[in-house]
């Protein structure tokens, strides 16, 4: 058991929907949360990113494979710079929760020419128990971008490790 403690400690928070373990971390700032992610793509970085912020609001040892789920395509679009698309994107899922109670619980995003297009699958947000809230998502320190081949995203954070590219990175702190 404890090389899978190691394991899943290389690679990220250890959860295993459909086998697959998750590539995000939630790392230190000064007074909010934030999570830097990794993925193969960047469709796969936003999904990372996407479900680490729904697991900072979540309060411990809930069953969510116990709630009935339901699926529905989101979307959100921004002409321009990327970063301000995945910006709306995560502030259209807060806002669903917030507003319609729909909980995101995956998601499996495509981005193309300034519109992000998702399969979803959310749960009522009565049936959920949080821990915190996430009052906005910030551009402070925010990062999401493409990784060369040999190059290396360092880390200031012991918590979280150093990536080496191919693949895409991203930052992304929260106001809480």
């Amino acid at each position: 058991m404890i090389w899978q403690t190691v394991w899943a400690k290389l690679l990220g928070v250890c959860k295993f929907p459909r086998g697959e373990i998750l590539s995000y971390w939630v790392r230190p700032t000064t007074a909010d949360i934030g999570i830097r992610a990794f993925g193969k793509n960047a469709n796969d970085l936003l999904k990372e990113m996407t479900v680490g912020m729904q697991s900072i609001l979540l309060a411990g040892n809930q069953d969510l494979n116990s709630i009935t789920r339901k699926t529905a395509r989101w979307e959100v679009s921004h002409e321009g710079d990327i970063e301000i698309l995945v910006v709306k994107w995560l502030d259209e899922v807060l806002y669903r929760c917030e507003v319609h109670d729909e909980f995101l619980l995956e998601c499996q995003p495509m981005i193309k020419d300034g519109l992000i297009e998702a399969q979803v699958s959310f749960v009522s947000k009565d049936e959920i128990d949080f821990e915190i809230e996430i009052k906005a998502v910030t551009t402070h320190e925010f990062a999401f971008r493409m990784v060369g081949n040999g190059e290396t995203i360092t880390s200031d954070w012991e918590s979280v490790p150093s990536f080496d590219g191919p693949g895409w990175y991203g930052d992304v702190v929260f106001d809480i």
